[in-house]
């Protein structure tokens, strides 16, 4: 167990010391993850020029649909930061089935607990689609975030705002029709990744029904039943790159 915690951490300080200098032959995309970081939640109550120093001891790297980021029983020793794209947390039961526990997206953050309390990552962290993520190492993210009043406020807000999604969450697994989790889930999928126009919501995700299957804990059988019923009623719309779009007509399932 020793050998292979101590392999872990040799990887991770490679993995790291390889983004850090990616990061630096890329001027141009420091410039603009500059101005990112400081649109993001968690790097709102920092003075500007901590966030741009902040910026140079990070590493970054760039994951591809399915990669995975964070494996579950890792032990992060970063704070990760989704500069582009979104991902999902997820648990892995005895008997292979994957339950969606939660998507993040652009300016969300991951492995903080872990940073807080030791203890390792209770899921894994997989890439839904390409995904860039910055890290910053726990002696960093404690000297800038952990001692400035501002910043903690804002990680408590945003962990609070984790917290209801995994009440949600529990909400959804405790409703006994199928079709009403589908709506469930397709009506906060919305809230959280929609864009509204003239047609109605449009979710800026793209999901197999697989995945929508496993964030729903149904069979992706029967969650492709229920959207083409959906979609035969006009609640919902099948747009490309499998992006679905939610139609004034829908009807949401209130869970609150």
């Amino acid at each position: 167990m020793a050998a292979q915690l101590e392999l872990q951490k040799e990887s991770e300080e490679a993995f790291l010391t390889l983004a850090v200098m990616g990061t630096m032959k890329q001027p141009i995309m420091t410039i603009r993850t500059d101005s990112l970081l400081r649109e993001l939640p968690i790097f709102r109550g920092l003075p500007g020029g901590d966030v741009a120093e902040l910026r140079m001891m990070m590493g970054e790297r760039n994951f591809r649909r399915n990669d995975v980021i964070l494996f579950e029983e890792d032990t992060p020793r970063c704070l990760y930061v989704i500069y582009e794209g979104r991902v999902k947390v997820a648990q892995i039961d005895e008997e292979g089935r994957e339950q969606i526990l939660a998507v993040h997206k652009r300016g969300d953050f991951f492995g903080e607990m872990a940073l807080l309390d030791g203890k390792t990552s209770p899921a894994r962290v997989v890439a839904l689609e390409e995904t860039r993520v910055g890290f910053l190492r726990r002696a960093d993210f404690e000297t800038r975030f952990l001692k400035n009043p501002i910043a903690v406020r804002q990680i408590i807000s945003l962990l609070c705002e984790r917290l209801r999604d995994s009440w949600f969450m529990l909400k959804v697994l405790n409703l006994q029709r199928a079709e009403d989790r589908v709506r469930a889930v397709l009506g906060h999928m919305a809230t959280r990744f929609g864009a509204r126009d003239a047609r109605g919501t449009a979710i800026r995700l793209r999901m197999t029904h697989s995945e929508l299957a496993d964030y729903a804990s149904l069979s992706r059988e029967t969650v492709s039943r229920i959207l083409k019923r959906l979609e035969q009623a006009g609640e919902i719309s099948v747009l490309e790159k499998r992006r679905i779009l939610i139609t004034p007509s829908f009807q949401k399932v209130d869970i609150m």
